[in-house]
């Protein structure tokens, strides 16, 4: 059927659209996840069908249930529970943050962990994708847990995530999705229904958790400081103030760090953040908005919010300024506001700190007439806790559009950071170094060239393929032979999706005959991998191990002396002092009985240097180690920052700047990932990029820059009126004295030696001049690192 036989005889069709996650699961269906070396609590009636996936394989599903008032009741799935919860209590008394809200959830029920009784489901040979079914033969309370002992970092035994689906046996009785738990006692708890506003009260380091319930539900948010109301006076949050504040004059979707009134006085801080697409600079709607629009006397916000403040004497506006919670909006090359369908999916929130006693409204937007709500009106909900609660700052990470949020998470090296700066920015969902201002970021830079520095590198996201056919799957998955790859090497390759364009870049450790480890640096090289075994049916497991595998890098001269110091390696392994470029070896700190490491000669800085993997739990104490050692070798720390630095002049390309899914390895850079002849068995992409080498026509290259100005990513590269590329990285070179580039340019003008110009301004205005040369500025033979 063509897609223009919609428009043909008979009855309409319904639009194509595909919305994936929760907002796809059908009426009385709710899906749960339960992170690798995590739990979950949830309700359950009888009748109820309760579906427990393994996703990844290998990982054990330990299960205990309850009867609705939280004494044990293994009947309520007509469980046999002879296990006495093993799992689930080693979990809880580890006191990851992770596990607050299911703790939180089984002392507000009154359960005695003492008495929990288990059934357990799944082992380590269990394939990806196994499943069991279980039906409540009674109303209760289901407790679900991933346990599992600590990962060695020369292991492959790594925790899993668990999915479970609930399908209702009623599912008319239960209307939208279930209010998740809170994220600790709360002291109000306000339903703001939908078409409605609500006031209340918080007062000065009480937290605001704004919630929205089933999803593409949108909500606006205003505040005043509450000693200014009683002496009359009304200022209210204001987003311009905010946005001048904040350095952000220019209107853009998001969430600003603090919210101000126009006095410059502090309201509200965001803590967390879920949903990850706000629009913090439109107005509340109002009755103009629908008036205008050709809907007289519509139900709005601001009129909602007059209401709502109206018991506190706050004088009527027909239009409040607000922070737009939820709200998809933006503005178009133009200058045109547009608005679309809301990201934020059931239980996604925003979490404020109150920065004084603050009167508070909030809204369920009534908006119908456009996409705003989804279509779909629902409701709000608001709770406000403690000022003694601690709360971790975050932003949700999603791996994909149908996989669950994860809040910014902290590296197991991030205390030991933290001791050194306080300027950590979220990463991939992790909150990583930028930079270290008492060193400056000079000194990392030249303490890498010159001397050493250590970095953290743990959000890069690691993944372990095991089985018979873990060759055979990477081997078509990557663009480099991993038949020619021997146990202990790593090599570095390209990722390629079937029409050439890179997924990603990593690396591949052979961890035995057939046991690797893929490193790189999104979630979607793991997910690729999967759907190929799953295609192509093989048997081989493809499990994430990027939380119980974090690493820093130890870079620079005097790395390998360094190294030397605090490796010490059983006699069968490499000694860290023989350890050759892109190898790794089995090693440990402290000596024969120390914390087991995996070191491997590899890095992202044109340096000689290392990288050290361990398991977070033991990561301060790797720190101590190489820190302690570095001292008299003038180790520094290095941020993100320095990192830029030192990889632009190396000539080491990074993803979303120097390539993308549009981007082959040839327009890349990274042409010797490409073995088309060498390599004698097929791979994705093997044909299309066969294709684009016969025919290129971008080239990546190196550009000296004669002016101090500086450019940036997405500069436009000209000669004549004609622009013939774009700048991907730039950076001022401390050792070259100059302004350089990588940049991808057409082929007809790549060779070394050309002039071209940097548009900047309109790009007729102002051009910088600058040269072509070698992609590598700074050691192109590599020398540095092999040495």
């Amino acid at each position: 059927m063509t897609i223009l036989s919609r428009f043909g005889g008979g009855p309409p069709r319904p639009s194509g659209i595909r919305t994936p996650g929760l907002l796809s699961l059908g009426p009385g269906m709710q899906r749960y996840h339960v992170e690798g070396g995590g739990a979950i609590l949830f309700p359950i009636s009888t009748g109820d069908q309760v579906t427990i996936q393994n996703p990844e394989g290998g990982q054990v599903a330990e299960v205990v249930t309850t009867s609705p008032h939280g004494q044990v009741d293994p009947g309520v799935l007509g469980l046999k529970a002879t296990g006495e919860a093993a799992g689930l209590k080693a979990l809880l008394g580890s006191r990851a943050p992770s596990l607050r809200r299911l703790a939180t959830g089984l002392t507000r029920r009154g359960i005695d962990l003492q008495q929990l009784r288990s059934a357990a489901f799944f082992d380590s040979s269990s394939p990806a994708g196994d499943a069991v079914t279980l039906t409540a033969e009674r109303d209760g309370l289901v407790i679900i847990a991933a346990p599992g002992p600590r990962m060695e970092p020369d292991a492959q035994d790594t925790l899993t995530p668990l999915t479970v689906m609930v399908k209702a046996a009623l599912p008319g009785t239960r209307l939208g999705f279930d209010l998740p738990d809170p994220l600790a006692d709360p002291l109000q708890d306000i339903r703001v229904h939908s078409a409605t506003a609500q006031s209340y009260v918080v007062k000065k380091g009480e937290f605001i958790q704004i919630m929205d319930v089933d999803g593409r539900q949108c909500t606006d948010f205003q505040c005043f400081d509450l000693r200014k109301v009683d002496r009359g006076l009304t200022h209210p949050l204001d987003v311009t103030t905010t946005r001048t504040v904040q350095g952000h004059a220019y209107p853009i979707p998001g969430l600003h760090a603090k919210y101000f009134d126009q006095d410059l006085q502090p309201l509200v801080r965001i803590i967390q953040d879920t949903c990850g697409r706000h629009d913090a600079f439109a107005m509340a709607c109002n009755a103009k908005y629908y008036e205008d629009i050709g809907y007289p006397g519509h139900v709005n916000c601001s009129d909602n919010f007059n209401r709502a403040l109206d018991p506190y004497g706050i004088e009527k506006r027909p239009g409040w300024m607000a922070v737009n919670f939820f709200f998809n909006t933006g503005i178009d090359d133009h200058g045109v506001m547009y608005a679309d369908e809301p990201w934020s999916r059931p239980g996604d929130y925003v979490l404020m700190e109150a920065m004084t006693d603050i009167l508070c409204v909030t809204s369920a937007c009534p908006d119908d007439t456009s996409p705003a709500n989804g279509w779909h009106l629902s409701d709000i909900h608001v709770r406000t806790y403690s000022g003694n609660e601690s709360f971790q700052r975050g932003v949700a990470w999603r791996s994909s559009p149908s996989a669950e949020p994860k809040l910014t998470r902290e590296t197991g090296f991030h205390d030991r950071f933290a001791k050194l700066t306080d300027n950590f920015v979220e990463y991939k969902g992790f909150w990583l170094p930028d930079s270290f201002p008492a060193t400056g970021l000079q000194n990392e830079y030249w303490a890498c060239r010159e001397k050493v520095v250590v970095m953290d590198l743990s959000a890069l996201r690691k993944f372990e393929v095991t089985g018979p056919d873990a060759e055979a799957l990477m081997n078509y998955c990557v663009t480099r032979d991993m038949r020619k790859l021997a146990e202990g090497q790593v090599v570095y390759t390209a990722m390629c999706y079937p029409h050439g364009g890179m997924i990603d870049d990593g690396t591949v450790y052979r961890m035995g005959r057939d046991n690797f480890r893929w490193i790189g640096g999104t979630d979607v090289g793991g997910d690729w991998l999967r759907e190929k075994a799953e295609e192509l049916g093989l048997k081989v497991m493809i499990r994430s191990s990027t939380d119980q595998l974090h690493n820093i890098a130890v870079q620079g001269p005097n790395s390998r002396e360094l190294m030397e110091k605090i490796i010490w390696t059983a006699p069968h392994k490499t000694a860290a002092k023989d350890l050759q470029w892109f190898h790794f070896t089995a090693g440990r700190i402290g000596g024969e009985l120390g914390i087991p490491v995996v070191l491997s000669r590899t890095g992202y800085t044109g340096e000689l240097g290392y990288e050290i993997f361990c398991h977070p739990d033991v990561a301060g104490e790797v720190f101590d180690a190489v820190w302690e050692a570095g001292q008299p070798l003038g180790i520094k720390p290095m941020g993100l920052q320095g990192l830029d630095m030192v990889r632009i002049e190396a000539g080491l390309i990074f993803a979303g700047y120097d390539f993308s899914d549009q981007t082959d390895p040839f327009e890349a850079g990274i042409s010797f990932t490409v073995p088309l002849k060498g390599k004698q068995d097929d791979f994705v992409g093997r044909e299309a990029l066969q294709r684009r080498k016969d025919h290129p026509s971008r080239k990546m290259v190196g550009l000296v820059i004669d002016s101090d100005v500086d450019v940036g990513h997405g500069d436009p590269v000209h000669i004549g009126r004609a622009q013939i590329g774009e700048v991907t990285s730039s950076m001022r070179s401390p050792l070259l004295g100059k302004n350089i580039a990588l940049a991808r340019v057409d082929v007809a003008h790549s060779e070394v030696g050309t002039a071209v110009e940097i548009g900047k301004l309109d790009h007729l205005q102002k051009r910088l001049p600058a040269e072509i040369v070698t992609l590598s500025h700074y050691d192109p033979t590599k020398s540095r690192p092999r040495s």
